[in-house]
C-alpha cells in the first residue's frame, strides 16, 4: 500500500505504523483490534497526520465506522476485500476470497458481499499462516508453497476463477500464489484502488516526499525487512511506537 501511495504522490510526506509486537490482528477479538486502532489513530493525528489510511481489513472491519465517528474532521481511508471487481470478472460466478477471520466477521464484509456479489458465490479462506509468512520476511519457498497450496486449490476446486488478496501482507505474495493458482485464475488485489482513493481524498500533497516510519516491538528487525522487500526507498530510523 505504501509504495503504491508513493508511486502517485511522490511529493506527499508519509507516516507509516507497523504495530509488529501486537501482529496478527486477525487473531484477535473485534474490540482489541477496533481499541488498537483507535491508539495508532490518535497517535498519527497527534504527529499532524491531515489524512489516515487503515491499511489493514481487519482493522478496517472492525474500526472503520468508529475512527470516522471519532474524527469527522480528518478523512479515513479503509480497505475492503474487493468483492465488486471479482463478481464483476468471474466467470463462473464463483469468488475466492482471502483474509484473516476477523476480517469475515466485520459487518463491513458482510455488507460488502451482499451489496456486489448478488447472485455469486464467495468461498472465504481465512489464512493466518499467510500473515505470520510474511511478518518473517519469507515471500517464497517449499513452507511457503505448501501454506498457498493448502489454502487456494480447494477454493480453485469448488470453481472460483477469481481470487481476492483482502490482507495488504497477501501482497507480498502475489507472485507466488499466482503460480500455484495457474493460468485462467485471476487474481485481485486492492491495493492500488485504494491508494487512488487516498490520492482523491487527500491530493497529491505540497511535502518534501518524506517518510517517517515508526513500529512497536523490535524495531531493528522492521527496518532490516522493510528495506530487504523494497517497501520505498528509504534508509531511515525507525521511531518507537508508542512512544
Amino acid at each position: 500500500m505504501l509504495k503504491e501511495i508513493r508511486a502517485l504522490a511522490p511529493n506527499v510526506d508519509l507516516l507509516y505504523v507497523a504495530d509488529r509486537d501486537r501482529a496478527p490482528y486477525g487473531n484477535r477479538s473485534l474490540d482489541e483490534v477496533r481499541s488498537m486502532s483507535h491508539e495508532i489513530a490518535a497517535w498519527l493525528v497527534d504527529r499532524g497526520a491531515e489524512t489516515i489510511v487503515v491499511a489493514c481489513n481487519t482493522a478496517s472491519a472492525a474500526a472503520l465506522d468508529s475512527l470516522r465517528e471519532w474524527s469527522p474532521g480528518i478523512p479515513i481511508v479503509g480497505m475492503e476485500p474487493a468483492v465488486k471487481p471479482a463478481a464483476a470478472t468471474s466467470e463462473t460466478e464463483i469468488i475466492g476470497v482471502f483474509a484473516t477471520e476477523a476480517t469475515f466477521q466485520g459487518r463491513l464484509f458482510e455488507s460488502v458481499v451482499s451489496i456486489h456479489a448478488r447472485g455469486a458465490k464467495v468461498v472465504t479462506q481465512a489464512c493466518p499462516d499467510w500473515v505470520e509468512l510474511v511478518e518473517q520476511g519469507r515471500f517464497f519457498g517449499p513452507d511457503v508453497d505448501t501454506a498457498i497450496v493448502a489454502a487456494v486449490v480447494p477454493v480453485i476446486d469448488q470453481g472460483a476463477d477469481v481470487l481476492v488478496l483482502g490482507c495488504t501482507h497477501f501482497s507480498f505474495l502475489r507472485r507466488a500464489i499466482a503460480k500455484i493458482a495457474g493460468p485462467g485464475i485471476t487474481l485481485i488485489d486492492p491495493a492500488p484502488a485504494v491508494a487512488a482513493q487516498t490520492i482523491r481524498v487527500a491530493g497529491t500533497g505540497e511535502g518534501q516526499g518524506r517518510l517517517g516510519m515508526a513500529a512497536s516491538g523490535d524495531r531493528s528487525v522492521f527496518a532490516q525487512l522493510a528495506r530487504d522487500v523494497g517497501i520505498v526507498d528509504w534508509s531511515g530510523e525507525v521511531l518507537p511506537f508508542p512512544a
